[in-house]
């Protein structure tokens, strides 16, 4: 007959959530080889967990070399999308009893941008379109003695483009982009979106005019992976319609 202290362990062995899931993760230390590398871990891990929890135990408990962006962990940054299982993905918003665990789970770096060291990529040409379109408002005359007002139904002609946390899913979701990195991208153009339509600013034709070029809007072609990726759940492929269709019509 078990004793009760025996009863008490197999009980809780028996409740454990704990389950072990490999994680495939594509490797590249430029100091090391040219080439990137798949590499497996095995880890014991609830399955409610993050993605970003199951890299954290692999970082701080299997190998310290292992390098990828995070801060606030609760999808309000947007520094640690990745590709996970073919997907663009925010490690902290994807448990991983959702992108099923009984078989390896694949983590790779975001395409079209340069790899700097296994999931971390040089995002200097992503900022560089973000910082082209003018992502600010621009008006004309003296600064006001008070806040600029603006109606609610002007507000929610852009609300949904606000919600934009420059985490680059979209961008690097998109297959033009991948092909050539001169496409200002998704994100770029939602940015520009969020002050184009913005009734309190005066720079839309500006932006219009920026966003004509052969590298900008019209090289989207509609795919609408961008707004599949976005872990916010803007209509990014709609907001680029619309910029294309200010541009028809803006001489009209």
């Amino acid at each position: 007959m078990a004793t009760p202290v025996l009863d008490k362990v197999e009980a809780d062995s028996a409740a454990s959530p704990y389950i072990t899931v490999t994680f495939r993760i594509r490797r590249f230390n430029p100091e090391v080889s040219d080439e990137a590398q798949w590499q497996d871990f095995q880890i014991e891990i609830d399955p409610k967990e993050r993605v970003l929890d199951a890299l954290h135990k692999i970082k701080w408990d299997v190998d310290g070399s292992l390098t990828f962006r995070r801060s606030c962990a609760h999808g309000i940054c947007g520094s640690d999308a990745m590709r996970i299982n073919g997907k663009n993905r925010l490690a902290c918003k994807t448990l991983i009893k959702d992108i099923n665990p009984d078989k390896p789970i694949t983590v790779e770096a975001i395409k079209g941008l340069t790899v700097l060291k296994d999931l971390v990529v040089d995002m200097e040409p992503f900022f560089q379109a973000y910082r082209d379109v003018m992502p600010f408002l621009v008006t004309k005359g003296n600064e006001p003695t008070r806040e600029r007002l603006q109606s609610a139904e002007d507000r929610e002609r852009f609300d949904d483009t606000t919600k934009c946390i420059l985490c680059a899913a979209c961008t690097s979701s998109c297959p033009v982009f991948w092909n050539d990195g001169q496409y200002f991208g998704p994100a770029a153009i939602v940015n520009a979106h969020r002050f184009i339509f913005d009734s309190r600013d005066e720079a839309g034709e500006q932006r219009l005019e920026i966003l004509n070029d052969k590298d900008g809007v019209w090289r989207c072609r509609t795919t609408f992976n961008c707004t599949d990726a976005c872990p916010r759940g803007i209509e990014v492929t709609k907001a680029i319609q619309e910029v294309k269709r200010a541009l028809i019509t803006r001489r009209y």
